[in-house]
């Protein structure tokens, strides 16, 4: 069997875009952004209008598109509003709505690829194969690749499997998509029972390497199963999924362990083809376009295949991403129970609260989570988060050790968990255990810039191991040039060890970065005064007040904008900058 190449899961593709796809892209973002011409608002409700695009800028779908169907009532075939009112529809899901508007804007002779896309969607949900390819032939083309696999899918969906096959193998001929092509012809070879054909689609060689994406990998692993061939579909559930599995790919990694013959259902319809082609898509643009953009694939996926689970979990994130907490929160609860990705509908249900500022009902989802699913670190783990965010800590602390006694010892995630924890027992004023955390994480993650910059600006704090602190720092520092914080730690260590000349550069590069930091403002006035500049360091602590500092730095910040920072640091117990720079 040949290597595999792992694309992985959502944060882990490298993202492999043909150029022909990248103006797509670039074309249909621009459509949902259109900014209309002066003259065509001339007889416009000007008031639906405004609300229409403050509502419409705010991501408020809901009111964006009220006032645009009302403002359209005044001029109803004005262009611009035609495609935001549609587009606001479909980002609330409803392609009811959507498509009577994507109608009047084909038959006014406008031309509009979102409403392309409308129509074909409704067209597969309808069964209405013959009409997609009406479509196409009439110019409504939504890009290369995505009409290419349409019209793969609707000739199969009419039964017409020489025709469907053919379609997918021009794909595959296109340079820049073959790997898709390969991907959705397997699919379409598996759901009419040709196992044998299916897996040779999928072991075939294609430019580049074949890339798996999570449907993918499950349905390579089903077909294999059908074919008696479960050892090999084990070694692909390993080689993408790894050793810390989500309840799903877990419960079928058993069956086949047991030699169960696994059922392939991963793309078991024309209209399942579709929609993980939008979802596809969807997952394609995601780094290249807006969101809200990337919302009108997610949101074709679901309205095909509601039991595309990947699908609705990337709608509620990006509705999520675009600050419609209460549609995530309505998106991710569509998730039943019984789905194997119920937990993860519900951890990203309890983000949406927090996000939204309700802690509590956050909370209390985490907590019937994690009686539900008691044996799942990733929601220990994130229920730590929820209180250490809220400032929580003792609670923090008790749910981080949960994960990590769950955590597979192989598993990457655990580092992350140690760094966090020894961040709560910093806040606890936990030392010995924070650092025994932030070295744990180190050794699981080495040289990672932020526990580096963690772990050493707090030892810079305390006083202590100064040197292995500037190591620490400055290792972080070159891997991070542009962070600020980073930037600025390296500056403040210096200060500390009284190499203040070097402080001042490395403090203004900290400032120029994050100019508006209170923290770093006021490390740029104490390295200052230590160099005597002193006027430039009232400067910047008055800077640094400006920018509303914590209670007790704006305190301090007084005093020494008052005092001065010697007289500062005697009333503290520490040495005045005149003597620690040898001249009493």
């Amino acid at each position: 069997m040949q290597a595999f190449r792992h694309l992985g899961c959502r944060n882990d593709d490298e993202r492999v875009i043909p150029t022909v796809l990248k103006r797509t892209i670039s074309a249909l973002a621009c459509a949902c952004m259109m900014t209309p011409a002066t003259s065509v608002m001339a007889d416009v409700d000007a008031g639906a209008y405004l609300a229409a695009r403050q509502a419409n800028a705010q991501g408020d779908f809901l009111n964006s598109a009220r006032y645009y169907t009302k403002a359209l009532l005044r001029d109803p075939s004005n262009s611009h509003m035609l495609e935001s009112a549609m587009t606001s529809f479909i980002a609330l899901g409803q392609f009811s709505r959507a498509v009577p508007v994507a109608q009047v804007m084909v038959e006014q002779g406008f031309q509009s690829q979102i409403a392309n896309l409308a129509l074909s969607v409704q067209n597969a949900k309808d069964g209405d194969w013959s009409e997609i390819f009406s479509g196409l032939e009439q110019g409504r083309s939504v890009g290369p690749l995505v009409d290419g696999l349409a019209q793969g899918w609707a000739h199969l969906g009419e039964g017409d499997m020489t025709r469907a096959l053919s379609s997918f193998d021009q794909v595959i001929e296109t340079r820049g998509m073959s790997v898709y092509g390969v991907t959705h012809k397997a699919y379409a070879l598996a759901s009419v029972g040709d196992f044998e054909g299916a897996a040779a689609m999928f072991e075939s060689q294609v430019p580049g390497g074949l890339r798996y994406s999570r449907k993918s990998a499950i349905a390579h692993a089903q077909i294999l199963s059908q074919l008696g061939r479960n050892d090999d579909a084990l070694a692909i559930i390993d080689a993408i999924f790894g050793r810390q599995l989500d309840p799903a790919v877990m419960v079928m990694r058993d069956a086949l362990s047991a030699g169960e013959a696994v059922a392939y259902d991963a793309v078991p319809t024309p209209a399942a083809g579709m929609a993980d082609l939008y979802h596809m898509i969807a997952g394609l643009v995601e780094e290249e376009a807006p969101p809200s953009f990337t919302l009108m694939y997610a949101r074709a996926a679901t309205y095909l295949d509601q039991s595309n689970t990947p699908a609705v979990l990337m709608t509620a994130g990006l509705l999520e991403e675009l600050g419609q907490y209460d549609l995530a929160n309505t998106t991710f609860s569509t998730i039943a129970r019984d789905d194997p990705s119920f937990h993860a509908a519900e951890l990203g249900r309890a983000e949406a609260l927090r996000s939204a500022g309700r802690d509590d009902a956050a909370i209390e989802v985490l907590e019937a989570l994690t009686r539900s699913h008691p044996d799942l670190p990733q929601v220990w783990a994130t229920k730590g988060d929820t209180f250490r965010q809220t400032e929580r800590y003792d609670q923090a602390n008790d749910a981080y050790t949960r994960a990590l006694e769950l955590y597979d010892d192989q598993s990457t995630a655990k580092w992350f968990v140690h760094y966090t924890r020894g961040i709560t027992n910093h806040a606890l004023d936990l030392w010995p255990a924070a650092e025994a955390d932030f070295r744990a994480a180190l050794a699981l993650n080495p040289d990672h810039p932020q526990v580096l910059n963690y772990l050493g600006y707090s030892l810079v704090e305390r006083g202590e191991k100064l040197g292995e602190a500037l190591e620490m720092i400055e290792t972080a520092a070159a891997a991070r040039p542009d962070n600020g914080a980073i930037v600025d730690s390296l500056g403040w260590v210096y200060y500390q060890l009284r190499r203040y000349d070097e402080a001042v550069v490395h403090l203004e590069r900290a400032a120029s970065l994050m100019p508006t930091d209170p923290v770093i403002n006021d490390h740029l006035g104490d390295a200052y005064w230590a160099v005597g500049r002193k006027i430039e360091a009232r400067f910047q602590w008055q800077r640094a007040l400006s920018f509303d500092p914590e209670e007790e730095d704006g305190l301090r910040i007084r005093d020494k904008l008052s005092r001065g920072l010697d007289l500062v640091l005697l009333d503290e117990g520490e040495s005045p900058i005149r003597v620690a720079r040898g001249n009493d």
